[in-house]
């Protein structure tokens, strides 16, 4: 099941420890997961689940994807990215108006060949079933990604990803407390889950939540719980999970999705300053700030091994540069 996969990244991804930051910050000893450096288009999270998407849209014939997001989207863009390097017909359904000028991911997805489409107030593929319809009837075989990648299979994604960690954990004799991460689909939260408890890794999740909106009908809490009830099934995890299990860490979020504030700004020039390695604003931006105030407030035990897991990202420090300025 974890060996479907289609090869699209660089893995394993760097397992590295931030030197000065640990240094600054001497009651912790701080890593980073370098998934912005997975390769395909820029790099991120992403392509870890689209490995998944891509082997079971060509092992049952299909000759386009839809998916969905926002129009600085870094699924959308591994998306396309993925579909130029294995010859599927891309299209992409992003949220709000036609700009009149692409830059950031949106620039990116078009260079890559994606066929654009723009909805407006739905940003979280509420559109994906009409547009699917209208190519279908066109003759198109098509294959439907959900929003974020974040179903089951997208999940799959995270729960290998857990297994590359513990090879790399146990080849250099460490064990991670805690792990910080951005949260705003679902479906790395939910796989990083799964993952830990099946291959009996010992940490403790600390999913940011990026987006203070649910997802359809319910909070992104629930959305977890679901995949992780479906997981626990496929995987046979001998473990009852219950929304404890799917809970995010909130009071980040407060200005809502993809509004840059000084929390942001001020995370992506603490890391680059000290580390030389770059953040976005939208997401691991925010969820680097979280795991640096619960270090200076000293929310978590003295002595702790922190890791971060760096999600990509980097085009849309490009469609932000005002507000980083």
């Amino acid at each position: 099941m974890l060996a479907n996969k289609y090869p699209l990244g660089f893995f394993p991804t760097p397992l590295e420890k931030m030197i000065n930051l640990s240094k600054k910050y001497q009651d912790y000893q701080l890593y980073i997961k370098r998934d912005d450096n997975s390769g395909l288009a820029s790099g991120g999270n992403k392509v870890r689940k689209l490995q998944y998407f891509i082997y079971d849209a060509l092992s049952k014939g299909f000759d386009a994807i839809i998916t969905a997001g926002a129009q600085q989207s870094n699924h959308c863009r591994q998306t396309a990215a993925s579909c130029a390097k294995v010859g599927l017909e891309c299209h992409l359904l992003l949220g709000g108006e036609k700009p009149k000028r692409y830059n950031g991911n949106l620039l990116l997805s078009q260079l890559l060949g994606a066929k654009i489409n723009f909805s407006g107030d739905n940003r979280k593929g509420e559109d994906i079933k009409l547009l699917k319809q209208k190519l279908e009837l066109k003759g198109k075989k098509v294959y439907a990604v959900p929003y974020g990648g974040s179903n089951l299979l997208g999940a799959y994604g995270f729960v290998d990803a857990v297994k590359e960690l513990k090879g790399q954990l146990l080849e250099k004799n460490l064990k991670m407390d805690y792990i910080f991460f951005a949260s705003s689909s679902g479906g790395t939260q939910a796989g990083l889950r799964l993952g830990i408890d099946l291959f009996e890794v010992d940490t403790k999740l600390m999913p940011i939540s990026i987006d203070k909106m649910g997802y359809e009908d319910k909070t992104l809490a629930e959305a977890v719980l679901e995949l992780l009830k479906e997981g626990q099934k496929s995987l046979r995890i001998k473990k009852t999970y219950s929304i404890d299990d799917a809970r995010l860490i909130h009071g980040y979020d407060s200005e809502g999705y993809g509004v840059v504030t000084s929390n942001e700004k001020s995370s992506i020039k603490e890391l680059a300053e000290n580390e030389g390695i770059l953040l976005d604003p939208v997401y691991s931006g925010r969820a680097f700030y979280g795991m640096l105030d619960h270090i200076k407030s000293q929310k978590i035990e003295k002595g702790a091994n922190i890791l971060f897991w760096h999600t990509g990202g980097l085009p849309a420090n490009f469609y932000y540069s005002k507000e980083l300025m």
